[in-house]
């Protein structure tokens, strides 16, 4: 029962970790590399990076770009089914969230979540 319980707790501490190492990996790619303009339209290779605590976990998504300001985010479920986020969202200004070198500035709802959208697909290729 002793070995079930640490094993349990080193699993958790484990996934937490490689969560949080999504969004560091990737804002250390985006910052090394830069990033490709961010165009008008669907883009549907999209990391969203919750932000909880002192961690994050990525989930992936598709998000609606008009104006260069996101203006509708879809979460992907297991089953590659996606939903639209219905909620209100807005950056710290209360605004529709800009783009910056490839990644969306911090985002907010009204239920009190934060998190950033990563577009993967306009992260530079590594110089040779």
């Amino acid at each position: 029962m002793k070995k079930l319980y640490i094993i349990m707790v080193l699993s958790i501490v484990t996934s937490a970790t490689k969560a949080q190492d999504c969004y560091t990996k990737l804002q250390n790619s985006f910052d090394t590399r830069g990033a490709f303009p961010v165009k008008d339209d669907m883009h549907r290779n999209v990391f969203i990076s919750f932000f909880e605590d002192e961690s994050s976990r990525c989930v992936s998504g598709k998000v609606f770009v008009e104006n260069s300001v996101i203006t509708r985010i879809f979460l992907q479920y297991e089953d590659n089914t996606f939903e639209l986020m219905d909620t209100k969202f807005y950056n710290s200004e209360r605004k529709p969230p800009a783009i910056i070198n490839g990644i969306s500035e911090m985002i907010y709802t009204i239920d009190g979540e934060k998190f950033k959208v990563i577009f993967i697909d306009v992260l530079k290729p590594k110089q040779q």
